[in-house]
Parts: structure tokens; sequence; C-alpha cells
């Protein structure tokens, strides 16, 4: 795992893309103005680098391990009230996708699953659109921009009466960070890397071609049938749950 920032034995991100981009040792970690500027473009990278690894992980629900509670949120259901506005989770980080909802049922107490559709492609979907507010059990919703609307208006409110499994923006570093490490598990050098290839870009650096190449194989290109090291890292996971196919077996009787 790589800190942010090591100035002891220069293993941090920061040391890393000082040596990449050809500076000297504390140029940019004793620089506040070069600090917070690497901080940003570290932070760039590590939404550029969910979004490889999440279009890659499949099954596996991918989360910064730096957050400190699982991605999943619960809000009240408020009776008479059709819509819930979704932006970010508890702790205040953007909500990316939502993966799935459910209601809790008042008499059994527990939790039962509701669909999605697409109000605006599907029919049979009267009961979003009517103005009746027609109250009952929930059992659909639709996703529009940051709310999800309720095929039935919920007749009673309920603590917590709404759970959701989300995605959700990653863990940014503040350019105060020293032993915080980036909270994916592959291929960290990318937190350095992609920056100082938007350095030497920018600044039109000898060393451009080689960080270029190295970028490229860990971020693939899909227009050149290139898959990245970043997903294919990703890719891989969730082997526990494995690919089970049933066969017909033949028996003698005897």
């Amino acid at each position: 795992m790589i800190q942010f920032s090591d100035t002891s034995t220069y293993k941090g991100l920061v040391q890393f893309y000082e040596l990449e981009i050809g500076a000297n040792l504390g140029d940019i970690s004793g620089n506040t103005t070069k600090l917070k500027q690497f901080t940003a473009e570290a932070n760039v990278s590590l939404d550029r680098y969910l979004k490889l690894a999440i279009e890659a992980s499949g099954r596996f629900q991918l989360d910064d391990s730096n957050h400190t509670d699982y991605p999943i949120i619960t809000t009240n259901l408020v009776a008479g009230q059709r819509d819930y506005s979704f932006t970010t989770d508890e702790d205040g980080h953007l909500i990316l996708d939502i993966y799935k909802v459910l209601v809790k049922n008042t008499t059994t107490g527990r939790y039962e699953e509701i669909y999605p559709v697409d109000v605006q492609s599907q029919s049979d979907t009267e009961n979003f659109t009517d103005g009746q507010d027609t109250q009952g059990h929930v059992y659909r919703y639709d996703k529009t921009g940051n709310g999800l609307f309720l095929d039935l208006v919920p007749s009673e409110s309920v603590t917590a009466g709404i759970k959701i499994y989300i995605n959700r923006e990653g863990s940014y570093f503040a350019y105060t960070d020293t032993t915080k490490t980036p909270g994916f598990p592959f291929y960290q050098e990318y937190f350095y890397l992609k920056p100082a290839y938007n350095y030497a870009r920018r600044n039109n650096l000898a060393i451009l071609p080689r960080l270029e190449a190295q970028i490229l194989q860990l971020e693939g290109d899909p227009t050149r049938g290139m898959v990245g090291l970043i997903q294919r890292a990703y890719g891989a996971r969730g082997k526990d749950e494995g690919n089970f196919v049933l066969r017909a077996e033949e028996i003698d009787y005897i």
C-alpha cells in the first residue's frame, strides 16, 4: 500500500510523482500550492480509476475501503410522499448509482425488495403519473434524476422504511494527508502516474511517450479492443461465486 506522502522513506504518492516528473524530492511536498495541485490531480485520477474498476467489477460491489461504513443507506418512509431525493449518502459522499431498493413491511418488520420500472418507456405505469396519489403497499419504483418515485404512495410513515444499496464516489485525498492510502488494492501507482502523465502532456516533456504507454497499459483502450490492467484486476473479483452449470445425469435402473 502506498501512503499519500512519506518524507522519511520517500515512498509516498507525492514522492513518486516528484521522481516521475523530474522534480527534486521536496519540490512538491514542501510547496503548499504545488501540493494542492497534485492533490487535485490525484483525486481526478481516483474518479477515473473508480469508473474503470466499476465497469469491470460485475457482481462484486466495489467500494473505497477508506469509507467507514458500507454502501447501504436508509431513509424514512413518509406517509403521503411519493418521491425521495438521493444525492449523497449519510456521510455526504456523492451517490453514483442505485443497485437495489427495499421497503420495510410494517407487519413483518422485514425489508422486501421493490423493482425498477422506467416510467418514460414502459407501459402499466399509470400509478406514477395519474395524479391520484393512490395509497397502498409499495412494490415498484422509478429513477428520475436524483430521485426515486414510488408506484403507490405510502399510507403510513416508517422510520428507516427505505433501504438502498448504492455505488458512491471514492474517499478523496486532502493535501494535508500523510499516511492515508488509496482505498483500492490494485495498481496504486496509477494515482501518481496519471497526474505525472497530465503534467508531462501540459509541459511537453520528453517523458510523455513513456508515461503515455504506462497509462495505456493500466487504462486500456476500448476503441482498440485493449483491456487495461485495472479492469482485468477487478474483472477477476468474486471468484467465490463460481460458474455452476447443471447437467443431466444418466441413471441406470436395474
